[in-house]
């Protein structure tokens, strides 16, 4: 007769229990319902680094997290082809949602950006580009307006190229984000899982 009283504690045991209200159950139905935060890596191109005067990572995270990502990382490489290519294979492989470069799309020798992003390019995604320029002029900003940047998809990631003035980042930000989260909700709605 001894399992009589270790019942009795197991069933006093349970009606201590409390049961969860509805205000937790509701925020934990909407925390499950809720997007994983997208994901972004940031590469910064150029020949030559200011320290402590080039705060342009900081800048970066600071509107990618205000644009509802997640920042992986702030890469800087050289103004050369094959280092720019490869930062932006490492993205895609690594499961990004988005590469932003920023840097390298003008028109001197040492410009890139937009030559090395069209090899990894599954398919150029030009409105994004054209929709920068566009924006970039409306708020004065030159490098932005003559930019040779690209955008596309390579697999399922969304490739940008922005100019490097605080204005054509600032600016080109603000344009992005609607267009950038549309492009993510196609590949992912159209994805093979």
């Amino acid at each position: 007769m001894d399992t009589i009283p270790v019942a009795r504690e197991a069933s006093d045991e349970l009606n201590d229990i409390v049961e969860p209200n509805d205000e937790f159950l509701r925020a934990t139905e909407e925390a499950e319902d809720m997007p994983a935060r997208r994901r972004a890596l940031v590469v910064l191109v150029s020949d030559h680094h200011n320290g402590a005067e080039d705060d342009t990572d900081r800048l970066m995270t600071e509107l990618l997290i205000e644009c509802g990502f997640q920042v992986d990382a702030v890469v800087r490489v050289k103004s050369k082809k094959s280092e720019i290519r490869q930062a932006i294979e490492t993205a895609v492989v690594g499961g990004v949602d988005l590469v932003l470069t920023v840097g390298g799309t003008g028109v001197g020798p040492r410009d890139r950006t937009p030559d090395a992003t069209l090899t990894v390019l599954d398919q150029e995604v030009p409105g994004i580009a054209q929709a920068l320029r566009d924006s970039g002029q409306a708020c004065g900003a030159v490098d932005a307006v003559v930019s040779r940047g690209v955008s596309g998809v390579s697999g399922s990631t969304v490739i940008v190229n922005l100019a490097s003035s605080r204005a054509a980042i600032r600016d080109g930000m603000a344009a992005l984000p609607p267009l950038v989260h549309h492009v993510v909700d196609e590949l992912q709605t159209y994805s093979v899982h």
